[in-house]
């Protein structure tokens, strides 16, 4: 009967007395406010560009944090290791930073659902003989990151090959380890397949050897404990961004264009950037500064059109560096197309106007793609297939879901259904795939430092606003 008696209100502050003594992880995380998250400083993680943050990691950080409504605070530390105590120790909520899936890590941290799935790879210079198996590895400089998947896979190996030794290193990343490797100051070291994908086509001297791992997953680790409030909210945004496709879009936009690496290619590339580009470079950065654009991309478009080269001509007519109609040449007042300042100046201001037609409440960096794929094929066939994709329950909004559909435009079934009908679609699905790589190769030799600047420690805080 006492309890009857007492007033509801009451009641309900007995009820939630608990809760406000001890608070679930994610309860404590909304109440702060923040959303703390260790990662590491590479290309396939996370990584500052001139327009702000990027990379797979803090893509997907970024958005669930504002799944969360909560601000997302980065925490790099200054190594692999201090990273694997850190989230250990429990001193942030959860480490995002293409971590493997190893069964020694599973003793003492949570993981969160597989987002991506890699092979670990002895690597080497082609201009040393390449090992055919483990045991070829003998007497060879072998280093990897200390406490690395890469070094559990080691210890492992070690049971059927005794002999097998290597240097565990404690300050420096896999990308650095690449570095050495392609300057020859070490023999092997091991990286997962897509940090070598990545890398590769900066350091063209890299090779894989074979694959010392079966596939493994990547995903997000988290402290073990009892309270799995926060593993269970990570579990549920995984699931949402699988079905809707999300993952799969982050996933293109970062590794999508790597897939069309040319080791020949990549080599006169690097060559032209050397001997051909300089002529043209203060061009290229006067045309980009007067229409707002990045002189680096406009620059990767010149080449994917002409190999820098001014007298180029194409069956069609086209001319030039960037390749300009004459009609093209004419509305925009250029005299001579074969005159490197004025094709320059004249792809920029068209690029310009192509992508100011694009819609800007398309995120970056979808919208630039788009715009490029127009300048390639024409803004109303990028219309038709961003319509066509939308037919097909697709995001017309995102490069990832509109190049699948660009094909379509050269078959009949699909371009009868558009308003400019037949088109080369898989054409500027190429050009775009291309560009993207030219983009990062250059940017990687106009920022040569990157790979030897050691990973600062660092709180960088960043607002739901970005």
């Amino acid at each position: 009967m006492w309890l009857a008696l007492v007033p509801a209100s009451i009641i309900f502050i007995f009820n939630i007395v608990p809760k406000l003594i001890n608070p679930t992880i994610i309860e404590q995380i909304k109440s702060n406010g923040q959303l703390i998250v260790l990662t590491r400083n590479s290309p396939t993680t996370y990584y500052e560009e001139s327009d702000g943050p990027a990379g797979i990691e803090y893509e997907m950080a970024k958005m669930f944090a504002n799944e969360l409504d909560v601000d997302l605070v980065l925490v790099v530390p200054a190594s692999f290791n201090d990273l694997l105590n850190q989230i250990r120790n429990n001193s942030a909520h959860i480490a995002a930073a293409g971590l493997t899936v190893t069964n020694d890590r599973k003793k003492f941290l949570f993981f969160g659902p597989a987002y991506q799935e890699i092979t670990e790879q002895l690597v080497y210079n082609s201009a040393n003989k390449r090992p055919k198996d483990i045991s070829d590895l003998d007497g060879g400089t072998l280093e990897v990151v200390a406490n690395s998947s890469h070094e559990e896979t080691l210890r492992s190996l070690k049971h059927d090959y005794p002999h097998l030794t290597w240097k565990s290193n404690h300050e420096l990343e896999s990308e650095d380890l690449l570095q050495m490797v392609s300057d020859d100051i070490i023999e092997y070291t091991i990286a997962d397949s897509n940090t070598l994908s990545l890398n590769q086509r900066f350091l063209i001297n890299l090779r894989t050897a074979f694959d010392i791992s079966e596939p493994l997953q990547l995903a997000w680790a988290l402290p073990k404990s009892d309270d799995k409030s926060l593993l269970l909210e990570v579990q549920k945004f995984f699931r949402k961004i699988t079905e809707n496709g999300e993952l799969a879009r982050i996933i293109e936009r970062n590794y999508g264009h790597v897939e069309k690496f040319d080791y020949v290619g990549t080599k006169i590339y690097r060559r032209h950037i050397q001997t051909r580009l300089p002529s043209y470079r203060v061009f290229f950065e006067e045309a980009a500064n007067m229409y707002d654009l990045d002189w680096r991309l406009i620059a990767a478009m010149g080449y994917q059109e002409s190999h820098w080269d001014p007298d180029a001509i194409s069956p069609t007519g086209v001319r030039g560096i960037m390749m300009l109609t004459l009609k093209t040449a004419n509305d925009l007042n250029i005299k001579n197309r074969t005159n490197p300042e004025q094709s320059i100046n004249g792809g920029a201001q068209y690029f310009r106007q192509t992508k100011d037609r694009i819609n800007e409440t398309i995120p970056e960096p979808d919208r630039t793609l788009l715009a490029m794929a127009a300048y390639n094929v024409g803004y109303g066939h990028v219309q038709d297939a961003r319509e066509l994709t939308r037919k097909l329950d697709k995001d017309p909004d995102r490069w990832a879901d509109v190049k699948e559909v660009l094909p379509l435009l050269a078959k009949r079934k699909w371009y009868k259904q558009t308003r400019y009908g037949y088109a080369r679609g898989w054409e500027p699905v190429d050009y775009v795939e291309n560009i993207r790589s030219y983009y990062d190769i250059l940017k990687w030799v106009d920022e040569s430092n990157i790979t030897a600047t050691p990973v600062p420690d660092e709180f960088l805080k960043i607002p739901n606003s970005l």
